[in-house]
């Protein structure tokens, strides 16, 4: 499946309907204790806050998506979602793939709350290569090599 990255931030929301659609579907999916709030104030108030979803897309559409919040030297990843009729066929570890990829383009760090995150997903970073920090507050995939303090 050649999946490709799709960033989907205010500007992009606001101009494609199929974007609105895909995105609300995909969290719609989500187990209703994963989402803090309902579908459309979550997607809404993370756009709001200057933040953005990376995406995964194939043929046009959006299957699975992770919120992400950007600071000087780090993307926050939290909400990681697949859209059910896609599940099981690598979409959530291809979709991380490329965000890792984007983000070390940028020099930045991944990380992801460990408390925030479901069993399956701390597993999945795991195999993906995220280590928990020493504190084991954070899982970080350090992609970078060290310069120094950062």
């Amino acid at each position: 499946m050649p999946v490709t990255l799709q960033q989907v931030d205010q500007a992009a929301w606001e101009a494609d309907a199929q974007i609105r659609l895909d995105l609300v579907r995909i969290f719609t999916d989500a187990p209703p204790e994963r989402l803090p709030l309902p579908v459309d104030d979550f997607i809404r108030e993370h756009l709001a806050g200057g933040h953005l979803f990376s995406c995964a897309r194939f043929n046009d559409r959006l299957l699975g998506a992770v919120a992400v919040k950007l600071d000087q030297n780090a993307w926050w990843l939290s909400d990681l979602c697949v859209r059910k009729t896609t599940r099981r066929r690598g979409i959530g570890s291809r979709l991380l793939a490329l965000v890792s990829e984007a983000a070390y383009a940028e020099g930045s760090r991944l990380y992801a709350a460990s408390s925030q995150l479901p069993v399956a997903d701390q597993l999945l970073l795991s195999r993906l290569g995220y280590r928990l920090t020493q504190d084991g507050d954070y899982f970080e995939l350090n992609l970078l090599p060290e310069r120094g303090h950062q």
